[in-house]
């Protein structure tokens, strides 16, 4: 496994962040950890990448324990969190070359540029960038070292839905090259679209872990959506598919001359959040 993480416990005070945790992410897969603000995302991802240690539990990363061989483990990770943690009066082309040294790579800097649309504006102060912008900053420097594992917390942040598009192309070309991606996102529909996996965080505890599609098959709700006209319009009617009473009435509905139109509506990932954290989507 490229990430073994076993019994992670993490606590600020007497807050548990993190609660006895355990997960494996494999080679080549993309993993979506999600949850709601305050749930133990972050604390958990600093435990990853060796910015905290647990107080209990351990963490293999690519067969290295993080907490006594960070090096090892720093030199093969990348890194892309929300925050913007740029030098905001150097220019984007400086800001890469600066984190190049730090590795000791020799990256393309071109080619990074070019591959998150920022060639046009390499020369300039990151200061004088977007928000989305300075996300795709973060992006290309989380790609310097040219990882095999990449934690990405909201990537698409900031961005518009073209930028946006593209950057899940590149972690999806990352993917194809065999490089693990460990994923934080509120972005429901993202984390559907880019995970293998995924796995809802709760109050510090792993409270589902599956692909998106069992997931939405156990936990979300098949809909049968049906709109008939009126004499002013339309109404709907929402039919539970697994419902005893809905094949019946799909027949009447089916035989009513007023039927526009009637489709089937696809349990969402945004469903699974909230059965299994109680708590609405963040807006």
């Amino acid at each position: 496994m490229i990430i073994k993480a076993e019994n992670l416990t993490y606590k600020y005070g007497d807050l548990v962040a993190v609660d006895d945790i355990s997960f494996q992410v494999g080679k080549g897969e993309i993993i979506g950890f999600l949850g709601p603000n305050g749930a133990g995302k972050s604390t958990t991802v600093k435990m990853l990448t060796g910015q905290l240690n647990p107080h209990k539990g351990s963490i293999e990363i690519l067969g290295h324990d993080v907490v006594k061989e960070p090096k090892a483990v720093h030199e093969r990770i990348g890194v892309c969190f929300e925050e913007k943690n740029l030098y905001p009066r150097l220019s984007v082309r400086e800001n890469l070359e600066f984190f190049s040294d730090l590795f000791e790579a020799r990256p393309d800097i071109e080619s990074l540029l070019k591959k998150v649309d920022l060639l046009k504006w390499a020369d300039d102060k990151v200061e004088t960038l977007s928000k989305g912008m300075q996300q795709r900053v973060m992006f290309a420097r989380s790609l310097i070292n040219d990882p095999e594992i990449l934690f990405l917390d909201e990537p698409t942040d900031g961005l518009d839905p073209i930028s946006a598009d593209a950057i899940r192309k590149i972690i999806l070309s990352e993917k194809s090259k065999g490089k693990t991606v460990f994923l934080t996102t509120h972005n429901m529909s993202e984390a559907d679209m880019l995970s293998d996996r995924v796995a809802f965080i709760n109050e510090g505890k792993i409270v589902a872990l599956d692909t998106p599609e069992n997931l939405k098959l156990q936990l979300g709700k098949r809909i049968l959506k049906v709109k008939l006209r009126t004499g002013d319009g339309f109404k709907e009617e929402f039919l539970p598919i697994e419902a005893k009473g809905t094949p019946s009435r799909a027949k009447e509905l089916l035989e009513d001359e007023n039927l526009a139109t009637i489709h089937t509506q696809e349990a969402t990932l945004d469903e699974v959040f909230i059965k299994v954290t109680g708590r609405k989507l963040e807006q």
